[in-house]
């Protein structure tokens, strides 16, 4: 199976968090968490469509303002999502710098920010670029079953944790995986191509069998189309199989009830990123700082049944130590 996301951590396990997850045969991508983000290239940053924030602490939070200066004078719609109180930290984000001239530029960057909140709420606003990201379009909703973003093709949910304040953990969830057979597509003598993300979404959508369906790519001589149904291309060229599952965790002290959010949330999990800022031996450290160490990080992971977990947020202080910490995710 092909995987639909693609996950990677963007910086070394000392380093700040960000969670850079790209699409296949999509120009978009997701971010989860938002530090220093140096390490992506402008092109990678510019296919985020949406990003999800744990908590504003700085090393969450930093690189607002590289995305912001690049969206910046683009025709761009970003959605981010953050804990209570993350619509005003967006403001006074925005707000710490002078807009005057921006009401002339050709296009209209706006950033759309929610703020989630324990009892299911879901608070949001705008900010348009040619307005000087003045706040507007104010509107309250609820979560449905943790729900944040239901797509096509896929959903993210949240878990709250306390990190001594608010702290965000989510899963992006594959509703169904279609699964291209690249041999059928070399016997019907179709190219791969963004035609095959229309696919996927018209079969996830459950459209009919009987609707028809554009196949189109471009050659040398100009644009070619195939025209087929959708139950012909179902039945010649793929397969649909359990989606994949990707939990990312972090700042969250190791109490009862985190633990069991992070494992409710983790079920399963394809991969599970999740934060081991201290060792073991440090646990009375960590409990104060309202962390997890390396070895409670592991015991969730495998309460959780998660195939594959990816430690990370390694506190600074145990650099030379990375070994030691990975050891005890593992045993």
């Amino acid at each position: 199976m092909t995987p639909q996301f693609h996950p990677r951590l963007v910086n070394g396990p000392f380093d700040d968090p960000a969670l850079y997850v790209d699409f296949l045969h999509e120009r978009r991508a997701l971010l989860f968490d938002l530090g220093d983000i140096r390490a992506l290239s402008p092109r990678k940053i510019l296919r985020v469509s949406h990003i999800f924030v744990s908590h504003a602490h700085i090393d969450h939070f930093i690189g607002f303002g590289q995305v912001l200066r690049l969206c910046l004078g683009r025709e761009k719609r970003l959605h981010l999502f953050g804990p209570p109180g993350f619509i005003a930290r967006v403001e006074h984000s925005l707000a710490s710098f002078t807009w005057n001239l921006v009401e002339s530029f050709p296009t209209d960057f706006t950033v759309a920010a929610t703020e989630l909140h324990p009892d299911g709420t879901a608070r949001s606003a705008e900010f348009p670029c040619r307005s000087g990201f003045r706040r507007e379009g104010e509107r309250t909703g609820r979560l449905a079953g943790g729900i944040v973003l239901d797509e096509d093709t896929f959903r993210i949910r949240v878990a709250f944790l306390d990190h001594k304040t608010v702290s965000l953990a989510f899963s992006l969830e594959e509703k169904d995986h279609v699964n291209i057979m690249k041999n059928r597509l070399l016997e019907l003598g179709l190219p791969t191509g963004p035609w095959l993300a229309d696919l996927k979404r018209a079969i996830l959508r459950g459209e009919d069998d009987a609707k028809p369906f554009r196949v189109w790519w471009a050659e040398a001589m100009g644009m070619v189309e195939r025209h087929f149904t959708l139950g012909e291309l179902r039945a010649q060229i793929l397969t649909v199989v359990p989606g994949q599952r990707i939990a990312y965790v972090t700042d969250a002290a190791f109490t009862p009830e985190n633990a069991a959010r992070i494992v409710d949330l983790g079920r399963g999990a394809d991969y599970l990123f999740i934060e081991a800022v201290f060792p073991d031996a440090e646990r009375a450290r960590a409990a104060e700082r309202y962390h997890l160490t390396a070895r409670q990080a592991g015991l969730l992971a495998r309460q959780a049944g998660a195939a594959r977990v990816i430690p990370f947020h390694f506190s600074p202080r145990y650099q030379g130590m990375e070994e030691v910490l990975l050891r005890e995710v593992e045993a």
